[in-house]
């Protein structure tokens, strides 16, 4: 998976709290750009030249949060793509655990929220609106996976 299109790739994380048996998601609400101030996001960033996914993730995640995680899956999106964004660019997000420390808003967000791991929780929050397919492909490749368990 190298970088081939001229726009930057862009990772996130959905951050459960536990890697067989999830119940929670954290979710991290942005203080910047105005744009995009105060919606709710996968924390995460761009892919550096050079970089793989799974590496520019593990950087974006310490420098953002603090915390070592341990990248479990890929959120599989409508292509190989990975997700729309609204700005052009693709998302491609991975479900993860913290096997370090304890996350922390600091750098892009100015709260983060440990949210339910069902739909009523996670969509009271207001996402970003490129974010909001990406919940609901959450849920639903979890709910395949408890029901092949």
């Amino acid at each position: 998976m190298h970088n081939t299109l001229s726009q930057p790739v862009v990772v996130g994380a959905a951050i459960f709290d536990h890697a067989s048996q999830p119940t929670k998601m954290l979710a991290a609400r942005r203080k910047a750009p105005k744009s995009l101030a105060g919606y709710w996001e996968f924390p995460g960033g761009k892919v550096e030249p050079g970089e793989s996914h799974t590496g520019g993730l593990l950087r974006e995640i310490r420098e953002e949060l603090g915390v070592d995680v341990e990248i479990l899956d890929l959120i599989e999106a409508p292509d190989d793509t990975g997700w729309p964004l609204d700005n052009g660019m693709h998302l491609h997000v991975f479900t993860a655990v913290v096997t370090a420390g304890e996350p922390l808003p600091l750098v892009e967000h100015d709260r983060l929220e440990w949210t339910e791991l069902n739909a009523h929780d996670l969509h009271a929050l207001d996402w970003i609106p490129a974010d909001r397919p990406i919940v609901d492909a959450i849920l639903a490749q979890l709910s395949d996976h408890k029901s092949t368990v």
